[in-house]
């Protein structure tokens, strides 16, 4: 059997499990950079909303993704209600107030608090239609928000789509580093870059005295990421004005530098 060179263009096996779902021909991805957790609960659908909105901000024409079908959060981030149109073949996203392009299965859904009662192959195929029938134009950097742990779907966007790298979301208890450890060597395995590690709800700031207060005990990001040759280490403090942007849908708007370096080396 013949090696494989990883260009599906030039192959003509239908199942050797790493062709990349084709994309749509009004389309133009440039790049592709997934947003994982080990876990739920860290804010990962948080930091994909941030890290699109300064790519917005630095004038980058930005998508979303949300391939967490069983708990989509990106409508309501960006305080969407609008549903997506389409037909048969194409699907057309919806778009925020400032721009960005999103897709969510929250946009399809007639009562967005239905659940996604789906088996994972099934799951897994919703991810391939977004990528392959949503009509996205021109993109310069798509955010992909995955779903939480190492599963079928986290399998499916990395082997379907052209992912350039991965952002993993963490929070500082030492058993989320453990789980992080977990998401770092499954992209080491698919030969997908770790562009960065952010570290969420790092820190609390008091607003009196002005102490950094470690809520969760003492960080150990560094040390993961030194370990595994990752560059980029990012950390979000516990704001309460950041957490009612997201649940007001206001994102947009949020205010913060704590993403900023990250986001320019990255995007």
């Amino acid at each position: 059997m013949a090696e494989c060179n990883h260009d599906c263009g030039s192959c003509n096996k239908e199942d050797c499990g790493i062709r990349k779902a084709p994309m749509n021909p009004k389309s133009n991805v440039k790049k592709v950079i997934g947003v994982v957790s080990g876990k739920g609960g860290v804010g990962k659908s948080s930091v994909t909303s941030m890290l699109a909105v300064l790519a917005m901000r630095m004038g980058k024409k930005v998508a979303i993704l949300d391939a967490d079908v069983t708990g989509p959060s990106i409508p309501t981030a960006f305080g969407l209600t609008e549903k997506a149109l389409g037909n048969e073949e194409e699907i057309m996203p919806v778009i925020t107030k400032t721009g960005i392009k999103t897709i969510s299965v929250n946009s399809l859904l007639e009562d967005e608090t239905d659940p996604v009662v789906w088996r994972g192959p099934v799951v897994g195929g919703v991810v391939e239609q977004f990528w392959s029938n949503v009509v996205w134009e021109d993109i310069d950097v798509m955010l992909v928000d995955m779903p939480p742990g190492t599963g079928d779907v986290a399998l499916t966007v990395y082997q379907s789509l052209p992912v350039d790298g991965i952002v993993i979301v963490t929070s500082p208890q030492q058993l989320v580093g453990v789980i992080v450890e977990k998401a770092v060597k499954m992209a080491k395995m698919l030969d997908i870059p770790v562009l960065g590690i952010v570290e969420n709800m790092s820190y609390f700031k008091c607003d009196e005295c002005g102490k950094e207060h470690k809520i969760f005990g003492d960080s150990h990001i560094e040390e993961i990421a030194s370990r595994y040759g990752v560059d980029k280490v990012a950390k979000i403090p516990m704001d309460p004005m950041l957490a009612a942007r997201c649940d007001s849908g206001l994102i947009e708007f949020f205010e913060g530098d704590f993403l900023d370096e990250l986001a320019k080396e990255i995007l």
